[in-house]
């Protein structure tokens, strides 16, 4: 689908120089010489380099829909993961770097949405919320105020996160899978 340059908003994916771009910040700019302008940055989804572009109205890109599908992590397999479409039983396999160090919050059975351009993935979305237990924690520090202090402890997965003074070993918690932090002991 053509737009013009000044209707991309941030979130669009569109086609630009041979790749795929996601625009994560739009800026309009009118000088007060010349025709107005946007800004855009963008983000390749295909190797995650970044590039700034001025985009005219004149100007047509191609906007493009990405397909939103629900697989379910089965198991890692040497450098990849492997993932079954809930639907139709067919199994797909991701490269491992594609996830980055999310990868560590997988879980057996654990749902995930794949995007996908014209058959090729190109974005795999975690819940954004998973529980896991923690296996190791420093002690509490007598004086510490529990206002701001916090001390690292590791989870399950292997991860390192920053939890209150009061979240002991063996207990579990919830933790962010996008900024990978804390956010509260699990019920």
């Amino acid at each position: 689908m053509k737009i013009n340059g000044n209707e991309i908003r941030p979130g669009n994916v569109i086609q630009h120089k041979d790749s795929l771009w996601l625009a994560v910040k739009t800026q309009h700019v009118k000088p007060g010489k010349g025709p107005a302008y946007a800004q855009v940055e963008l983000k390749n989804l295909i190797n995650g380099s970044k590039l700034n572009e001025r985009f005219r109205a004149s100007e047509n890109v191609e906007r493009v829909r990405l397909e939103q599908k629900d697989y379910q992590f089965l198991y890692a397999e040497g450098d990849s993961f492997v993932f079954m479409d809930t639907e139709d039983y067919e199994q797909i396999s991701i490269p491992k770097d594609f996830l980055g160090e999310r990868s560590a919050f997988l879980q057996d059975g654990m749902s995930v949405t794949v995007e996908s351009h014209e058959g090729k993935a190109i974005g795999v979305s975690l819940p954004d919320q998973v529980t896991l237990e923690i296996t190791e924690a420093e002690p509490v520090v007598k004086g510490q105020t529990a206002a701001s202090s916090y001390k690292p402890a590791i989870l399950e997965n292997g991860v390192r996160v920053m939890v209150p003074p009061f979240v002991e070993t063996g207990e579990k918690i919830v933790v962010d899978t996008s900024e990978m932090t804390y956010i509260k002991r699990a019920d």
